[in-house]
């Protein structure tokens, strides 16, 4: 009888687990790189950003990748076919796998790069003041990321 317990407890335990780690895979997530090109601090904002969408997105959540602020210049950067950056293979490895990608029209204004986003025919958001709003995406249970 005691084995039985024991059993029926361990089966408990393992399906338990199981269940909310299947319940986890359904989670929403909003990354905003906010961090710009100029600085060391800068580059491993945006090499985590990168990084945390795309292990997010290979344990199948929904992930968004929202460029604001000074964070518009990597994706100018990024976005640019003449780009050389270290970091643009792993973005474009990023956008393959089906991560959406937001960027701020008041903010490529403000840090001068709108222009270059328009040559590559980079649709800009403008929902909130001419940001990109928040409260939409956490109306939709997303959990926000700030880097």
């Amino acid at each position: 009888m005691k084995r039985w317990i024991i059993l029926s407890m361990f089966v408990v335990m393992v399906f338990g687990v199981a269940v909310s780690r299947a319940e986890a895979a359904a989670g929403k997530y909003l990354v905003i790189l906010q961090a710009g090109k100029e600085t060391h601090e800068g580059m491993a904002r945006a090499v985590h950003a990168l990084l945390y969408s795309r292990e997010l997105k290979e344990h199948g959540h929904e992930v968004k990748l929202v460029f604001d602020g000074a964070g518009t210049e990597w994706a100018s950067e990024w976005m640019s076919a003449e780009s050389t950056d270290k970091l643009k293979p792993m973005y474009e490895e990023l956008k393959k796998s089906g991560v959406t990608q937001i960027i701020c029209d008041f903010c490529a204004t403000a840090f001068k790069v709108k222009e270059n986003l328009e040559k590559e025919k980079v649709v800009m958001t403008a929902e909130y003041q001419g940001h990109p709003s928040i409260a939409k995406w956490a109306d939709e249970g997303y959990e926000i990321i700030v880097l």
